[in-house]
């Protein structure tokens, strides 16, 4: 049997969703992870990420189910759904590529005014620094977060600027996290491919329910 048969459509779309199913419940261990060793704090960030992995791990289960089942609406909302999150991630992967310098300093800066005080805290003490940029647009909102800094920096007399030493990575980090992306958004057109291909086959048992 050639593999663009029936049975090789099955095992690939079925393949494929155990390994979303695996990457969903690594993205859900490593939040919690995070969490209980105090390395993020925020319950935005951490609710965050284990939205993105249970969506994704309940994405994977109804394709799953609707492979092994040869079940037609399931596979149908499956390729729906998947291509809208490929459509998604090849737009923020590309947006990360592309960024230039001034773009991320913009980033940083509206990051950094929504997150908490207990995760400027956190990432302070991780990054031994204090406060995003000397030069801002809110000079007391610096001279708070100078004040509130806990960094190891702040006994030695000098600190830099967090937003200094991300910047120092974040061209690299950006391009990983795009390069990351795209490669993922092309396993989902993967996916969305195998799901069409899969749901126009007939099934060669001639099952009865197969196409319910």
């Amino acid at each position: 049997m050639v593999c663009g048969g029936f049975t090789c459509s099955k095992n690939a779309l079925a393949s494929l969703n155990v390994v979303y199913m695996l990457v969903g419940l690594l993205l859900v261990i490593v939040a919690a992870w995070g969490k209980g060793f105090g390395l993020v704090s925020s319950i935005h960030i951490i609710g965050g990420v284990i939205a993105v992995g249970v969506f994704l791990l309940l994405i994977a289960i109804v394709g799953l189910i609707g492979a092994i089942h040869h079940h037609q609406v399931m596979l149908f909302f499956y390729m729906v759904i998947l291509f809208v999150v490929f459509l998604f991630q090849f737009g923020v992967s590309s947006s990360c590529l592309a960024m230039n310098r001034g773009q991320q300093v913009t980033l940083l800066n509206s990051t950094w005014g929504m997150l908490n005080n207990k995760t400027k805290t956190d990432l302070e003490k991780q990054l031994d620094c204090c406060g995003l940029f000397n030069v801002t647009d809110s000079h007391a909102q610096f001279d708070q977060d100078l004040q509130n800094c806990q960094a190891l920096c702040r006994t030695k007399g000098y600190c830099y600027t967090c937003g200094d030493k991300m910047l120092q990575h974040a061209t690299e980090a950006l391009k990983i996290l795009g390069g990351v992306g795209l490669f993922f958004s092309f396993t989902e057109i993967l996916g969305v491919w195998l799901a069409v291909r899969y749901r126009n086959q007939k099934d060669p048992r001639a099952n009865p329910s197969a196409f319910l």
